[in-house]
């Protein structure tokens, strides 16, 4: 089967057309025939070697979410799919086995049907962000009618955030850059704050007694306690777990821990076809251009996604 990975790491240019064997589907797996596979940061930072180690498997596949149709079902696998369903997948690359590939095999609590009315690549950009949405959501814990801060709202996390918060009964107040100030009132805001390092100041000037909790997709680390009241919840997406001031906790999250949450994953599809939840695909490219994809994601500024088709 074709794939596209690495074989050392390094820039975009590392990336290269493989020859790979199809991969067999042992008990409780799915193999997916991929049309469609988004394009992360995470993807980056493998390639990059971030964190690599030297006994890392090489060729390396990278690549988290897939849409595609189910192409076989392993033996002993409880499952209300069938062969031929349109379907889409959070991944767990490790060597060959990302989504950047014509087949990849998931287990089965990784995959629900693709959201009716949307393309392979829509379909491809909900799993990952969206259910990193979702656990930063539930890691916060709040209650409806409470507000939750939200940085990077512009971005892929981010704008599901948005929308998820709301259909939660959250108030939002969230961040935006002037251009993008529109989009982030389209997905729902209650409020909608110039970005930037004096946002948590901002968000005091509104909420003078400090918002519930707040979600970092910028990456402003401890700057947000001062958004956030005495005792409240900072979820990091970046890592930051930095002591916080006034009892306010930081709570780094990694998607890894939902990767089979299948029911959090359905009710995400649930909501796209309810039309609580937007997929934004900024470029498709085919997956020969994979290097040109990285790069499109490393020059920044997409309000979508980057998504390689097959």
């Amino acid at each position: 089967m074709r794939a596209v990975g690495f074989t050392e790491f390094g820039g975009p240019e590392v990336l290269q057309v493989l020859e790979l064997p199809v991969p067999e589907t042992g008990p409780g797996q799915i193999r997916i025939r991929v049309h469609a596979a988004t394009v992360n940061a995470v993807d980056a930072l493998q390639r990059g070697g971030f964190a690599g180690r030297p006994d890392t498997p090489m060729p390396f596949v990278p690549g988290m979410e897939a849409a595609g149709v189910v192409d076989e079902i392993g033996p002993d696998t409880d499952t209300d799919l069938d062969v031929g369903d349109r379907v889409t997948a959070i991944v767990l690359a490790s060597g060959a086995g990302g989504a950047y590939a014509e087949q990849v095999v998931v287990p089965t609590e990784s995959v629900v049907r693709a959201p009716e009315g949307t393309t392979d690549a829509q379909a491809a950009s909900l799993p990952m962000n969206g259910l990193t949405a979702r656990l930063a959501l539930d890691t916060l814990g709040l209650e409806p009618g409470q507000t939750v801060a939200i940085t990077g709202a512009a971005g892929a996390v981010g704008g599901y955030a948005v929308q998820l918060a709301k259909a939660d009964g959250l108030r939002v107040v969230a961040d935006a850059a002037g251009q993008d100030e529109a989009l982030i009132k389209e997905l729902g805001a209650d409020l909608v704050l110039r970005r930037g390092a004096e946002y948590p100041d901002r968000v005091r000037g509104e909420v003078p007694e400090g918002v519930d909790g707040l979600i970092d997709g910028a990456g402003f680390g401890a700057l947000t306690a001062r958004a956030v009241r005495d005792g409240g919840r900072v979820v990091s997406l970046r890592g930051f777990d930095g002591p916080g001031e006034r009892e306010v906790v930081f709570e780094p999250i990694v998607v890894f821990t939902y990767a089979r949450e299948q029911a959090k994953l359905d009710r995400l599809r649930r909501q796209v076809e309810a039309g609580e939840i937007t997929l934004r695909v900024a470029r498709t490219l085919p997956v020969e251009q994979a290097a040109e994809a990285h790069r499109l994601l490393a020059a920044g500024g997409l309000r979508g996604r980057v998504v390689l088709t097959f």
